[in-house]
């Protein structure tokens, strides 16, 4: 399904109902929105992983505008702020009252600057695998650790200078690092993706350089989950500990899985997924 939201039809897909059959009235349970990774990629890599939230949440799944089935969009349109306002505007325009709103590494991103930038709207907000400004620096050494002087080299060239000519051998050497468990890279999540690999390359050459979302954290209002994992290469685990000291101590849950990578709910799914579940329903 897609949906006009001001100048572009952003794609969604819905899986569980909101309101359930419950003795002699209807129940109502929260609604759970999805933010995918990327950017340039889409929703498709959270199936099946996240289907048992159904137990506990109504899933909606969105693609970012410009990317995956959602409708193309001008670069001034393709920035952090933007894509956290259509996030607010979907909700509206759905009449989706109080949230969950759950980010995955780059959809943390847009997370959490649609939390700073409407503190009030979201029932809660749960941050995976993701960071509020991106450091190579410390990328790069997760990267040699795990896999070597080659690794590092190829992360560099890669993010130093994205484009087709480096996307491939970082494909290759690079996302096996991603997870401690099946790669990303492998199976059948990367080929039913949707990709605007020039949306990621533009990405990474203009605001994913400079954006530094750190001062913005302290306006969040909302219950926060946090999920990090100890062997993430590109969202490194001291990330997520300078996102833990910004979000406001009494709203914040920082949970931290060790031999987990990119993406907890890969890793450590049954750890991952039942911590979400309590959040959810607590």
């Amino acid at each position: 399904m897609r949906i006009k939201i001001e100048d572009g039809a952003l794609f969604f897909d819905i899986e569980g109902s909101k309101l359930r059959a419950d003795g002699p009235r209807m129940r109502e349970v929260p609604t759970l929105i999805l933010l995918h990774g990327g950017p340039g990629f889409d929703h498709s890599t959270f199936k099946p992983a996240m289907s048992p939230l159904t137990e506990v949440a109504q899933i909606v799944y969105l693609d970012h505008r410009g990317q995956g089935r959602s409708e193309r969009a001008g670069e001034e349109r393709l920035r952090l702020n933007s894509w956290a306002d259509d996030v607010m505007r979907f909700c509206e325009a759905l009449e989706i009252v109080r949230p969950v709103v759950m980010g995955h590494s780059f959809g943390g991103f847009v997370a959490a600057a649609y939390a700073a930038r409407y503190p009030d709207h979201p029932a809660k907000l749960i941050l995976s695998s993701t960071t509020a400004r991106i450091r190579l620096d410390r990328a790069y050494r997760v990267f040699e650790r795990l896999g070597g002087r080659e690794a590092r080299d190829v992360a560099q060239r890669f993010w130093e200078d994205p484009g087709e000519h480096t996307a491939a051998g970082y494909i290759k050497v690079c996302f096996p690092l991603y997870n401690r468990t099946k790669s990303l890279a492998d199976g059948d999540a990367m080929r039913r993706t949707i990709f605007n690999r020039e949306l990621m390359y533009n990405f990474i050459r203009g605001e994913g350089r400079h954006f530094n979302l750190l001062p913005e954290l302290s306006r969040i209002r909302c219950p926060t989950l946090l999920l990090a994992g100890e062997d993430d290469p590109i969202c490194p685990i001291e990330d997520a500990e300078d996102i833990a000291q910004r979000v406001p101590a009494d709203l914040l849950r920082f949970e931290r899985f060790p031999n987990a990578g990119h993406g907890v709910f890969r890793d450590a799914p049954e750890r991952a997924l039942q911590v979400i579940r309590e959040f959810i329903e607590n």
